[in-house]
């Protein structure tokens, strides 16, 4: 298998699908992206600084009440205009731009994205499995994207530094469970765990990572924050509502 390789962060500034971007600075990343004819959506939390003449939106999305009731962004936001627009996430880390041809796919890990051109089909995917939603922080849901109206456009935000691997055809590589950042739709993602035991008369514990199974590209990142994190306690509480919920109605699920 071919091993793991570091995601360069030597690009700038690029053009591509009508939209042209901008990375800067090394520790916690700065994506500018120049606004014109196409529109780019973004979650609100994540702006950084925009021109005064470049306006926002909201833009709802499919799905709306599901992605509440799992404690998910139902609502993104949007340009309405022309100029210049600023994101970052809190942490430090790599930003990833990801082009994607007409008809091409990416799924993302949930609260990693950072924006994305306006032409895509944007949805969500409940991972199943006990194992998923227990041990992968809230990181039973996946965010879906595909090209459907042209070229288009993914950025984000990978948590320290990110690699990525190319898996040939039942390829298969064992990830913990909050250290994958996107895959191919064509790579398969399966929940494994693997039972410890520490002697005759010893307890037992249970690891839990993601098995994924190529072909296809798989990103990995090595530094893993919960989305929870960083909130305030009255934010924090009202997210942990919305995944206790999503947690129980997943188990009764299966």
């Amino acid at each position: 298998m071919q091993l793991p390789e570091p995601i360069q962060s030597t690009i700038h500034d690029e053009s591509f699908a009508g939209v042209t971007y901008h990375v800067r600075g090394e520790l916690v990343p700065e994506l500018q992206i120049e606004v014109s004819n196409r529109a780019v959506m973004f979650e609100h939390h994540v702006l950084l600084w925009k021109q005064t003449q470049l306006n926002i939106e909201l833009k709802k999305l499919p799905g709306g009440m599901k992605r509440k009731i799992a404690g998910l962004e139902f609502f993104v936001t949007r340009t309405s205009g022309s100029g210049r627009i600023a994101f970052s996430r809190d942490s430090p880390g790599q930003c990833i731009p990801l082009h994607l041809r007409q008809g091409e796919g990416l799924d993302v890990r949930e609260h990693q994205f950072i924006a994305a051109t306006d032409n895509l089909d944007y949805s969500f995917e409940r991972i199943k499995g006990v194992q998923n939603m227990l041990l992968g922080g809230t990181g039973f849901f996946m965010d879906k994207f595909r090209a459907t109206e042209g070229d288009a456009l993914v950025w984000l935000h990978g948590h320290g530094n990110v690699f990525l691997v190319e898996l040939g055809q039942g390829e298969q590589l064992d990830v913990e469970a909050g250290a994958w950042l996107y895959k191919d739709p064509s790579v398969k993602l399966e929940s494994v765990t693997m039972g410890l035991k520490t002697g005759m008369f010893g307890g037992g514990g249970k690891l839990t990572w993601n098995r994924f199974t190529g072909p296809g590209r798989l990103a990995i990142q090595t530094m893993f924050i919960a989305p929870l994190e960083g909130m305030d306690s009255n934010m924090s509480s009202a997210a942990a509502g919305g995944v206790a919920g999503a947690l129980i109605s997943g188990l009764a699920r299966g």
